[in-house]
């Protein structure tokens, strides 16, 4: 099968208006596609929204409908600004409820009453810890397929890394040629691989400022042996522009 035959899919939905005027910088769905693809699970969404609720509740609905597995990021703090969790308690139509189990440990950490904000959770949303993991104590919270994680990334890191087994999947297996023709002479032999076979995604990236090569070819699927097929192909068809095989 090819990368698209048959894969688990997820979105990536950022929320934070930090993201959107360019006061942060955006590492989490980086972080989080290349994790997930490392697990087989094909990311085909990624929206960066900002922390209006309506927004949220529009997005949410669209992507948990349309994937297998939707991540948040941001937006779970004891601050005005932190939305996210009635936005997603309304897009799937349930109140927001005081955890006692979070309203505990958070207690044990802070005498501030406000913080126990982050308590507040969709009703019937789920608490997902890794085994024997040092964040374990504080656990992910998921509702239906749809995983709330914090925005700080060193936080979001550990929290996805602590479940991450639970989406592990049949791995992608990719390839990579080099070219030293640029797209335009190497076009028909990149349509003919792409029309033999149709179950590696064939991906094509000029490299301008590169100084051994002008193009990236790449491969990419679940079937290795069509993937190494499909490399091999490009390559005795492009002959003597190959610059190196990866």
């Amino acid at each position: 099968m090819g990368e698209n035959a048959a894969a688990t899919t997820a979105a990536i939905i950022v929320i934070g208006d930090e993201v959107l005027s360019g006061k942060v910088e955006e590492l989490n769905a980086r972080f989080l596609v290349r994790e997930l693809r490392a697990l087989g699970v094909a990311v085909r969404r990624i929206e960066v929204i900002p922390d209006v609720p309506d927004v949220i509740v529009d997005s949410l609905r669209a992507a948990a409908a349309g994937f297998d597995h939707v991540f948040t990021s941001g937006g779970i703090g004891p601050t005005h600004d932190d939305v996210t969790i009635p936005a997603i308690a309304a897009a799937f139509g349930v109140p927001v409820v005081r955890d006692e189990e979070l309203s505990g440990l958070i207690r044990q950490v802070s005498p501030l009453e406000r913080n126990l904000r982050m308590a507040d959770i969709p009703e019937g949303a789920t608490l997902l810890r890794g085994p024997g993991s040092a964040d374990a104590c504080w656990p992910v919270v998921a509702i239906r397929n749809v995983y709330i994680l914090p925005g700080v990334p060193s936080i979001l890191q550990r929290k996805f890394v602590m479940i991450r087994d639970r989406f592990r999947t049949s791995p992608f297996w990719s390839r990579a040629v080099y070219s030293r023709e640029g797209e335009g002479v190497i076009a028909g032999v990149l349509d003919k691989a792409a029309a033999d076979f149709p179950n590696v995604a064939i991906g094509s990236y000029p490299h301008i400022e590169a100084t051994d090569h002008k193009v990236l070819i790449t491969f990419d699927g679940r079937d290795k042996a069509l993937v190494d097929r499909a490399c091999e192909q490009i390559v005795v068809g492009l002959g003597a522009a190959v610059v190196r095989v990866e």
